[in-house]
């Protein structure tokens, strides 16, 4: 009998704890767990699009889908030819102004002597006047005579006076071709730049994905003609509800699984918490200011960077499916610690 109280009395202690566990562990706040971890996560990469600065048709495309190119590395070639007259017309239209500039130095030097001339024939009519005046004055020369000489000084003056104009003219003439010259040359840097845009490079190193350009093609300014994939920089995008957000910080380890390589486990870190939950972004945000009202659990987005030298990273592929593993009891620890990333500062 004593035996059997005893069974009775130890169960019920053993259920009693059971329940206080349970019931201290259903009350417990997600975010206090050690480890947080999300499916809503995949492996991500900063595309670049690369699409044309000029119109015209593909002459020819020097990779292919899922090749991979160095920054730098021709992609696709535009047919340049009208791109070239237009240099070349810009050159001759520089070659014309030269040109001109020359046989312009050589009209100010005409009109400079003109001047010079003028200036000589308007000193003689000066002495002319004054001597005439002074015949007319004692009586030994007529009036007629000097009224002839003050007219001739007149014609001079006014002949001096033209003369400069011109020279002005001449030089101004100068600053006007200069101007022109200077429109043609950033007329040719124009067509040369434009010209350059005739051949496509590849702006970062990548794979190549989502091609469409063909040789025979018509590129459109701004269209895509195909797209780089940087696989060796990818990262995570995972996506934790907000109730798992409380402790996590930049810095804290994380280990990935991926869906498509069960075999594997990856290294990496947090690298950046989101601003914002998912929906805050979406035109139409799921936020009820009236009528009824159903609380939904946001997502927070973590941005998770995978440490470089791990053999098994060429094998992943952007939109792959992973699941993270936050240890966020490691910023508990001082040596675990890791500082945030200051932002850029503002150029």
């Amino acid at each position: 009998m004593r035996a059997h109280l005893a069974f009775r009395i130890t169960a019920a202690a053993i259920l009693g704890g059971a329940l206080l566990y349970a019931f201290l562990v259903l009350n417990r706040p997600e975010s206090a767990a050690d480890a947080q971890s999300t499916d809503d996560a995949y492996v991500r990469a900063d595309f670049t699009t690369v699409a044309p600065q000029i119109a015209g048709v593909i002459s020819r495309v020097a990779v292919d889908d899922h090749d991979f190119v160095q920054a730098g590395a021709p992609l696709v070639s535009i047919d340049d030819r009208a791109l070239r007259i237009g240099v070349d017309t810009a050159a001759a239209t520089i070659a014309s102004l030269q040109a001109q500039l020359d046989r312009q130095q050589s009209a100010i030097a005409q009109a400079r002597a003109a001047v010079a001339a003028a200036a000589a024939n308007l000193k003689l009519a000066e002495a002319n006047r004054k001597r005439f005046a002074n015949l007319a004055r004692d009586g030994s020369g007529t009036l007629q005579a000097e009224q002839q000489a003050d007219a001739q000084w007149d014609v001079q003056r006014a002949t001096r006076e033209r003369e400069q104009a011109g020279l002005r003219a001449a030089e101004q003439q100068v600053a006007i071709l200069c101007a022109e010259l200077d429109k043609a040359r950033a007329a040719k840097a124009s067509a040369e730049l434009n010209l350059s845009y005739a051949s496509v490079v590849a702006p970062v190193s990548g794979t190549v994905a989502q091609r469409r350009a063909r040789v025979g093609g018509y590129a459109r300014t701004g269209e895509s003609l195909l797209t780089l994939v940087p696989l060796d920089a990818l990262y995570i995008e995972a996506n934790f509800r907000e109730t798992q957000f409380a402790r996590v910080r930049v810095g804290q380890p994380v280990e990935v699984t991926v869906d498509a390589l069960p075999e594997v486990r990856l290294k990496g870190r947090v690298d950046s918490l989101g601003p914002a939950s998912g929906v805050s972004f979406s035109p139409l945000p799921p936020h009820n200011a009236t009528g009824n009202f159903t609380k939904i659990v946001q997502r927070m987005p973590v941005r998770i960077a995978l440490e470089p030298g791990q053999d098994d990273l060429r094998n992943l592929r952007v939109g792959m499916s992973v699941r993270p593993r936050i240890d966020v009891a490691s910023t508990d620890r001082p040596e675990a610690r890791v500082a945030p990333r200051k932002a850029a500062p503002l150029s």
